[in-house]
């Protein structure tokens, strides 16, 4: 089953990240439920582009506000470019299900702790990152929990796990997708850890098999090799920038584990000797983030 889950992102700005749906997936909010349709193949239809603005403009005002540090802004626009990896783009002919969507959230804060937040937050992209944009194949379809077993994969039964426990309670109350399940968790991964609140559209469909092995980005790849893997999935050299900017929390060794700040891209701007701040021989993050200073390209970026 091909689902394609992650739209395009034509610029920075908020209004971009709902744009370019090749079908349409129409989002409304009525009496604290949230409706989910998704109809036939077509351009956008009159009701998927209001429910598009609404969410917008949502996005928008949660964006709004005084923006007088550097540090402020980089953390809106971190949390933005997690978009296209939390926004359903179901391939269906016809499907129609109302949702509460804070049983979900709540359910997912009920297995979830800082500690264990970086964990999900990556499960979001290995699960979403196997879109392609060629054949529009892959992305975020809870193909997942068949992936585990792949080199890439390792340690993300865990987080699978923590879900599991969410999802058993969930589907006691309503049926809830894996997939849609991951995108509520990296949300609220993220603002558990101090990062915005991020809005997430449902209406995902769990794929029934695994999405073709060598999607994600290998460690050992340089900035060139990276913006040209990053652009099969619909992404620019920028939004593969800020993206990376996720590795702020976690064991990469970059600031506190389970703060979701910019100390990623302060660190990385440093230039200072690859080594943990104990004076370890640990590594700080992968090959994959140092390769984004050697470029002028990505290094501009990080620098904006």
């Amino acid at each position: 089953m091909e689902l394609t889950n992650i739209p395009y992102l034509a610029s920075s700005s908020s209004s971009s990240f709902y744009s370019s749906y090749s079908r349409c997936t129409c989002r409304g909010k009525r009496a604290g439920n949230l409706v989910i349709t998704a109809s036939a193949a077509g351009g956008r239809c009159a009701a998927d582009l209001a429910c598009s603005q609404l969410v917008e403009q949502q996005n928008e005002d949660a964006l709004s506000g005084p923006r007088s540090s550097w540090h402020y802004r980089r953390r809106e626009f971190a949390s933005a470019i997690l978009l296209p990896f939390l926004l359903p783009h179901v391939d269906v002919s016809s499907a129609a299900e109302t949702y509460n969507e804070s049983i979900i959230r709540s359910g997912v804060r009920n297995v979830l702790t800082k500690a264990k937040a970086a964990g999900v937050l990556r499960l979001v992209f290995h699960d979403a990152g196997t879109f392609d944009v060629s054949d529009k194949s892959g992305g975020m379809n809870g193909s997942i929990i068949y992936e585990v077993d792949r080199p890439e994969n390792t340690g993300l039964n865990r987080s699978i796990k923590i879900l599991g426990k969410a999802k058993a309670g969930i589907d006691d109350i309503q049926k809830v997708s894996w997939a849609d399940l991951i995108a509520v968790a990296g949300a609220e991964a993220v603002a558990l850890c101090g990062g915005p609140e991020i809005p997430v559209r449902l209406g995902r469909l769990d794929s029934s098999t695994a999405d073709p092995a060598g999607k994600l980005p290998e460690e050992t790849l340089d900035a060139a090799a990276l913006k040209t893997l990053f652009s099969t999935k619909g992404f620019s050299p920028q939004e593969m920038v800020v993206l990376s900017g996720a590795h702020t929390i976690g064991g990469k060794g970059f600031g506190s584990p389970i703060v979701f700040d910019n100390t990623y891209f302060k660190v990385l701007l440093e230039k200072k000797p690859q080594t943990s701040s104990s004076g370890m021989e640990a590594m700080v993050g992968l090959r994959t983030d140092w390769a984004l200073t050697e470029d002028d390209e990505c290094l501009r970026l990080a620098l904006n």
